[in-house]
């Protein structure tokens, strides 16, 4: 499971030219599953997820999480995440998990996430949708499941 964080003082995602969410200070995550993730992995990824501490405190240090800026999270499924790169020009998916389980993971995700944070706006799953962000430092996380050993 791949989740990539960007810190945002601002984000929507629109699809067919209507907004379907907008979040202001908080995480936009885009999340890539393969078919190997489990709810297990989901939930520690959720946990490391919401506990990162990465706004800001009162002296300037990265030490504040989600709960203590009354952030707000954006989560957008992106398959892409997991693109092997590494034959060719022409990307291989062949990692990415399948749509069906994929998108009952993310589901999964959004769930967990709304039981700690009050306002999880989505994207929708295999939808194209055009994702606007307001980058604050810029600020991105990369959390890898696999590289982190949490399986």
């Amino acid at each position: 499971m791949r989740f990539v964080i960007q810190r945002v003082k601002e984000a929507s995602v629109t699809i067919d030219g209507i907004k379907k969410a907008e979040i202001g200070k908080g995480f936009l995550v885009l999340i890539g599953i393969a078919d190997s993730d489990t709810k297990e992995i989901a939930d520690k990824m959720v946990k490391k997820l919401t506990g990162m501490r990465i706004f800001e405190d009162e002296q300037g240090k990265t030490n504040l999480a989600l709960a203590d800026v009354d952030g707000e999270l954006l989560l957008v499924s992106q398959f892409t995440l997991y693109a092997d790169c590494k034959k060719g020009n022409r990307p291989s998916f062949i990692r990415a998990g399948k749509p069906d389980f994929a998108n009952e993971m993310y589901e999964y995700i959004i769930e967990r996430c709304k039981e700690q944070v009050e306002i999880v706006g989505t994207g929708e799953f295999g939808a194209d949708m055009k994702v606007a962000l307001l980058n604050d430092g810029p600020f991105t996380i990369i959390l890898d499941s696999d590289e982190m050993g949490i399986s």
